[in-house]
C-alpha cells in the first residue's frame, strides 16, 4: 500500500471518528434515558395498596409520587426508592413488595418526563427533586427510619441525596462509578468525560455519606459491567457492604436467593 492510499484510509476513518462522536453527543439524552408519559388522567392497577401524591413544583411542572403502604398498623420507615433510566413507576413497583412486607412503606417519585411528572429533565432537577421527597418525608419519619434505596440510575441520585442528608441506610442496586464511564467501558476511543453532559459521579458522593451502604451487583450485568460498580469498592467505609451476586444480571437480583436474604436482613436490623 502506497503513501496516498494509507493517507486517504486515515482521513476515512478520522472522518468516520468524528462522525460516529458527534452522533454520540448528539444523540446522547436518547442513547442513556428511555422514559415513557402517561397522562395525567391515567389510572394506576398496582396490585397492592398505594397513594398517589402529586406535588406542584412549579405553575407548569408536576412531580408523581407513589406511596406504597404497608399492611403494618404502624410502619417501621419509609424507603425513598430511586428508579432507573427506563419508562416510569409502573416498570419498577414490582419491587415494592421487598420493602412492604418487612413493615415499610415505598414512595418512588418519577423523573421529569417519566410516568406523570412534567418539567427539563437535568441533573441538577434530578438532585433537587430527591430532597424534596426526603423532606416530604421529613414531614412523617425521623431520618432513623428513612431507608434510600437507588436502582441502577437512581444509585448515583440517592448516594447524593446520602451525602447531604441523614438517613438509616443507603442501599444501591447495580450502581456505577459516573456515568461517562458507563459510556468508556463500550467505547474507550472517546472522551467521554469531556462529551457526557449528566456526571452523577456516585464515587464522589459515597465519601460523604456516612450512613450504612449497602452494595448489590450481578457478575453478569451487561448494562453496568460488574467492574465499573467494582471501582466504588474504595469509598467505601469498612462496615459497608459490597455485595456480589454470581451470575446476577442488571435486572433480575431481586430473584436471587442472597439478594432476599441480605435484604430481608437490612430491613429487620
Amino acid at each position: 500500500m502506497n503513501k496516498k492510499k494509507i493517507i486517504r484510509w486515515m482521513k476515512i476513518l478520522l472522518l468516520v471518528y468524528c462522525i460516529i462522536g458527534i452522533a454520540i453527543y448528539g444523540l446522547q439524552d436518547y442513547i442513556m434515558f428511555r422514559p415513557v408519559a402517561v397522562d395525567k388522567s391515567h389510572k394506576y392497577d398496582f396490585r397492592i395498596p398505594y397513594r398517589e401524591v402529586n406535588l406542584p413544583y412549579s405553575s407548569n411542572v408536576n412531580i408523581n409520587v407513589i406511596q406504597f403502604t404497608t399492611t403494618d398498623s404502624v410502619p417501621k420507615g419509609v424507603v425513598l426508592y430511586f428508579h432507573g433510566n427506563r419508562r416510569n413507576i409502573s416498570w419498577y413497583a414490582r419491587n415494592a413488595p421487598v420493602f412492604t412486607r418487612t413493615g415499610y412503606e415505598v414512595w418512588m417519585l418519577d423523573y421529569p418526563g417519566f410516568g406523570k411528572s412534567t418539567g427539563t429533565f437535568t441533573e441538577a432537577k434530578l438532585y433537587e427533586w430527591a430532597l424534596l421527597l426526603y423532606k416530604l418525608a421529613r414531614a412523617s419519619y425521623k431520618p432513623d427510619s428513612i431507608v434510600l434505596y437507588g436502582r441502577s440510575m437512581g444509585s448515583g441520585i440517592a448516594a447524593q441525596l446520602g451525602a447531604i442528608r441523614d438517613c438509616r441506610k443507603l442501599i444501591l442496586e447495580t450502581p456505577y462509578y459516573d456515568f461517562p464511564s458507563i459510556l468508556s467501558s463500550r467505547i474507550p476511543i472517546y472522551p467521554m468525560e469531556r462529551m457526557i453532559k449528566f456526571k452523577i459521579p456516585t464515587w464522589q458522593y459515597l465519601q460523604e455519606v456516612t450512613a450504612p451502604v449497602s452494595i448489590f451487583h450481578g457478575t453478569s450485568d451487561g448494562v453496568i459491567p460488574y467492574r465499573n460498580a467494582s471501582r466504588l469498592k474504595p469509598f467505601l467505609k469498612s462496615k459497608d457492604e459490597f455485595i456480589t451476586i454470581e451470575d446476577g444480571s442488571h435486572n433480575d437480583l431481586p430473584g436471587f436467593p442472597l439478594y432476599q436474604q441480605k435484604m430481608d436482613s437490612l430491613l429487620r436490623n
